[in-house]
Parts: C-alpha cells; structure tokens; sequence
C-alpha cells in the first residue's frame, strides 16, 4: 500500500519530543502531532524548537489539545472557565504552526449526570467557543470521538453527528479515532455515517475490548478493509503509539497491505 499523509503522535509524555521529532521523516512520516500533556505542552521556553522543527523539516504540525483533567461539559463554572482558558491558550501558541487541533468533547460529571442535557449543551456552547476563537487563527477543531468508557460524549456515530449540527460552525470536523470506535464495535458504522465530516484520524489497534493504542496488525482491527473504505480521505491518519519504535511497524504494516 502507498503511505500518504501518515503522521505520529507519542503518548509519551515525560520524554523530550524534541529529540525524536528529526527522526521521523526518515521513518516515513510526513506529519506529527503534539500533545499539550506533559513534556510535549507549548511553552516560552520550547516555542522556538517547535518553529525550527517546522522550518527545518517538510512535516506538517497537528496538536491535540489537553484532555488530562479537562472536562468541557463542566458545570461548576470556575473549572469550566478555566478548561475554556487553557484550551484557548494553546490554540494562541499554535497559531501559524498547525491546521488542525484535536479535541474531547467532554463527559457526565456526578452532577452532570443528573442533567445530561444541561451538561451536553455546555459541551456545545465549548466547542463553539474554541471554534470562533479558532477561526481567527486559521485552524479547525476537529471533535474526536472516544471509546467504550463510562458517562462520556460522542461514543457512537450518531452522537458525533448531533455534537457536529448543534455546533454549526464552518471550522468544526471530525476526528476519526479507529481504536476509540473498534472498542464500541463500530468501525464500519463511523465509516458509513460520518466518512463526509472528517478532518482528520486516529489510528491504533487494540482487541475490541480496551483502548490498547497497538500497533497496526496487533489486533484485530481489518486495516486492510478500512484503508480500501477510506480510499477519498485527503487528511492525515495519525498513529498514536508509545514511541518511535512501535511507530516505525505501524508504517511497515501499511507497507505491507
């Protein structure tokens, strides 16, 4: 199989990204994707790497805004103002880097569960919110769906497609995360229903069962019928490995479809 738009991202996030960020267009990728977790979060201090590794190299920058503690349907406002705060921040130190930011739409606090509409509306009105601000910097929010784990939004086909209408903006699309959908059983399904939304995609294998985040051809996803589906998509496919290692078989794996 012919690699096109391949890029990585490590969920290594105590590791310095900068030393291994050279590496990989000599491995095969022509993108990569920061994580705002950890060592890999945009800073003063490592803004100028970032800007060289972009000058420097012919690899197009992605970033997945932080996830770790960030709930965007909060309703306790002094924790929902500052999620908005931090995800407004790195979207305005990417500004000129990247195209695409990847982002959790949110999930049912104890209070929330018992007012899901409520707390499904301010997801929403979040991620109008970081669209508009967005929007002004050039770059789309591509709403990334999530796996089979307890009281969180956009695990199903349909449940993307209403976040995606009921946010109406012109810059919000869809991040297709294979793994997160192969834990929910619904590969072919996301294909079928939200192929037309999506800006960008998530892939990593796993058994069905757990968000493993395997190599590619260590599970049991059909990578070769998935690939043969998605034969129109003009968007990167993001590997979401643990480090250079296991992303180096996941290109020699598309190889060999």
């Amino acid at each position: 199989m012919r690699i096109r738009n391949l890029s990585f991202s490590s969920r290594a996030v105590l590791d310095d990204p900068f030393l291994w960020a050279y590496e990989l267009e000599d491995i095969g990728y022509k993108g990569w994707e920061i994580v705002q977790e950890g060592s890999q979060c945009l800073t003063d201090e490592n803004l100028p790497q970032v800007r060289e590794i972009k000058e420097t190299t012919n690899l197009k920058l992605s970033m997945h805004l932080p996830f770790s503690d960030m709930n965007l349907a909060s309703l306790n406002p002094g924790i929902h103002n500052e999620v908005l705060r931090q995800m407004e921040h790195y979207l305005q130190m990417a500004s000129g880097l990247v195209e695409v930011a990847v982002l959790h739409p949110g999930y049912l606090s104890p209070y929330g569960a018992k007012l899901p509409e409520k707390a499904m509306q301010t997801s929403i009105g979040s991620i109008q919110i970081l669209c508009d601000h967005a929007e002004d910097l050039g770059i789309t929010i591509a709403v990334e769906n999530m796996p089979n784990f307890p009281k969180i939004f956009g695990q199903r086909p349909e449940d993307m497609l209403e976040i995606l209408e009921r946010t109406d903006r012109k810059n919000v699309g869809m991040t297709l995360d294979v793994g997160h959908a192969n834990t929910m059983g619904l590969v072919n399904e996301f294909v079928e229903k939200c192929k037309s939304k999506l800006s960008h995609m998530h892939i990593h294998d796993n058994y069905g069962a757990h968000d493993e985040h395997l190599p590619l051809g260590q599970g049991n996803i059909n990578w070769k019928k998935l690939m043969e589906s998605l034969s129109g998509y003009k968007g990167f496919m993001v590997t979401e490995m643990g480090d250079l290692e296991e992303g180096r078989q996941c290109v020699e794996f598309l190889k060999s479809l």
